[in-house]
């Protein structure tokens, strides 16, 4: 191979590279989409918070000023029941609850020290 020859497919292999590195059509962001019963927007009878449940991923944020509460994930116990494990932001502690799912769109749960709340589906 000649100088030249070597000079055309290095060329050549940059354009194909370059030509790889196209971005695809613009996509629509991914929409959470309920995977499972317990999958979505649930609120406490109290009304102070909305709770979502996504993918194994659980968050609660206050309906009034819209600051996340408590952080953290969920787990299938069966097919009724998850346990949740979660931080809340407000007195930096672990906590862990077991929610039963009632009906679809009620979920009764109980806290690690025994309290119990209801949390209904929220649209």
């Amino acid at each position: 191979m000649n100088a030249r020859t070597v000079a055309s497919a290095a060329a050549i292999f940059v354009v194909a590279a370059i030509a790889g590195c196209q971005s695809a059509p613009d996509r629509p962001a991914p929409v959470n989409l309920p995977v499972s019963p317990f999958d979505g927007e649930w609120m406490g009878t109290d009304g102070v918070a909305v709770s979502s449940l996504y993918g194994g991923q659980f968050r609660s944020r206050s309906v009034q000023t819209g600051e996340t509460l408590t952080e953290g994930t969920y787990k299938f116990r069966d097919q009724n029941t998850i346990d949740l494990s979660f931080y809340s932001m407000k007195t930096k502690q672990q906590t862990a609850a077991a929610c039963l799912l009632a009906s679809r769109d009620q979920m009764n749960c109980t806290l690690g020290n025994g309290t119990q709340f209801v949390l209904n589906r929220h649209s």
